[in-house]
């Protein structure tokens, strides 16, 4: 990746990170869930590998249950009131607007016209990913040009969805767009050979080739599409609520960044290595009020999920069945595009 394109990336994350006007007083999101004694968040209507997945015990997994699991352990010391609410790719924005969501929590990329005319803020990125093609091998594509004619299956109301079939209309192809209101429908109907051509985020696209029956008789074509940054999705003017959840995910950077894990983290809070951390873990006091939580609120995120190397590892990376490398979602010192707010 080329440096200025980091570097507007790293910018973008940082603005969306910039805390408002000071204040310790929570927002109304923050009393209504406290009131409530839970947190709504989305799971979703299908799995959605290594962002939200339904085992068979009947247990939600992922990197985007994880974050929920975040924000209620950050606000109640646990994630046991967290109520993960499946919700499908269209109803989630209705749903977050009408009170039955606190976040949306789903893959969600953080686009102009959801920022500017839907009513909705965003929190800094925490992934990032580009959209691409998967297509069957036999028809020795190598990029989307080479399928005149054909079909490309995805689901409908979503960012990729807009993305492809500008890219589409864009070069001129004669490809036909084929949506399905489930992912998991998209890509049952590209392995049945209803259509050409699977597309999703990259990361998707790579974990579905990966776990398919036969990895080997799909191709990744070469088209690349705009680099989407997903992010945590609340309902505009709620400034707190957006810090509290921007500050959950700069916990683990800060985490990570000073090698506080899950495993060593009460000898780190025993005996803190530097100032950073001590306020980190609530050792020092302050770090709770702000936000209108404890002091141990960022404790008990780490302890319970992990820093951010852990969350990715264990969803996507070393410790999943997808073994994807971390590259862009890596920290800024590790060649990603990441990076922690000041903690002070």
């Amino acid at each position: 990746m080329k440096s200025a394109l980091k570097l507007a990336i790293a910018l973008l994350s940082f603005a969306a990170a910039m805390p408002h006007a000071a204040s310790a007083a929570p927002g109304d999101t923050l009393k209504a869930v406290q009131a409530r004694g839970a947190l709504n968040c989305t799971s979703s209507d299908g799995n959605f590998e290594g962002f939200a997945e339904v085992d068979a015990q009947g247990k939600w997994h992922g990197m985007d249950i994880d974050y929920c699991r975040a924000v209620a352990t950050a606000i109640f010391g646990n994630d046991d009131k967290l109520k993960l609410i499946p919700i499908s790719w269209a109803q989630r924005f209705p749903s977050l607007q009408s009170g039955d969501l606190d976040l949306v929590i789903k893959a969600t990329g953080w686009l102009m016209s959801r920022d500017t005319e839907l009513g909705l803020q965003f929190s800094m990125p925490y992934f990032i990913g580009v959209t691409q093609f998967m297509a069957h091998k036999d028809l020795k594509a190598k990029s989307l040009a080479d399928l005149a004619g054909g079909t490309v299956c995805l689901a409908g109301g979503t960012s990729t969805e807009k993305l492809v079939s500008d890219y589409i209309k864009e070069k001129k192809y004669d490809i036909k767009v084929v949506t399905f209101e489930k992912n998991t429908e998209a890509t049952a109907a590209y392995f049945a050979n209803r259509c050409d051509a699977y597309s999703e985020w990259g990361p998707i696209v790579a974990a579905t080739r990966a776990t398919s029956a036969d990895p080997d008789n799909h191709d990744i074509l070469s088209d690349a599409l705009s680099l989407e940054p997903e992010a945590v999705v609340m309902r505009q003017g709620d400034d707190s609520w957006v810090d509290l959840v921007n500050w959950v995910i700069a916990s683990q950077r800060i985490a990570e960044e000073n090698g506080v894990t899950s495993k060593n983290i009460d000898e780190m809070k025993a005996n803190p290595p530097n100032t950073v951390v001590g306020k980190l873990l609530g050792v020092t006091p302050g770090i709770g009020a702000r936000l209108g939580l404890k002091d141990d609120w960022a404790y008990n995120v780490i302890k319970k999920l992990g820093n951010a190397e852990e969350m990715y590892n264990r969803n996507f990376g070393t410790e999943s069945r997808y073994k994807l490398p971390r590259g862009l979602n890596s920290p800024w010192n590790k060649g990603g595009v990441f990076f922690p707010p000041v903690l002070d």
